[in-house]
């Protein structure tokens, strides 16, 4: 089932259900399917695709979330948790901090990355090994942590 197919099932649910956090997140994602799919390119979203969309709607909110937190505006930031929470059900496992770092150090051993100056190498081969797992910013953190020992 795709994931289009998922969301609108979703979707009926949680109108039934009178759930308008869930289908607030939901509306989102179909809103962000929809868009690619009519920007002209014509091709289908591949499962990595639908990936690095919702990836990118909950970095979205994320970044939106911190800017209601710093301005006080709870009633906002609610709101944001509550779409963050919905799309990221369609998001595979993340890895926790401890994964990460073994699965990165493995990756720097393998690249023979020895300082800062090597992070781009790393970066490469471990966002696309963690892609779907983990978020840019965490891997970029934890890379410079690893290389900067």
């Amino acid at each position: 089932m795709s994931l289009e197919q998922q969301i609108m099932a979703q979707m009926k649910d949680a109108m039934k259900a009178k759930d308008e956090a869930a289908l607030r997140g939901l509306r989102a994602i179909k809103a962000a399917i929809l868009l690619v799919k009519t920007s002209g390119s014509g091709t289908e979203l591949s499962s990595d695709d639908e990936i690095k969309l919702l990836q990118k709607l909950v970095k979205q909110r994320k970044d939106s979330l911190e800017i209601f937190k710093q301005q006080n505006r709870a009633d906002l930031a609610k709101k944001e948790e509550e779409e963050i929470e919905i799309i990221e059900q369609f998001l595979p496992k993340q890895l926790d901090a401890e994964e990460l770092k073994t699965i990165i150090a493995g990756i720097v051993a393998n690249v023979g990355a020895s300082s800062p100056a090597d992070m781009g190498k790393v970066m490469g081969v471990a966002s696309k090994q963690l892609a779907g797992q983990a978020d840019g910013k965490t891997i970029s953190a934890v890379v410079k942590e690893l290389l900067s020992k």
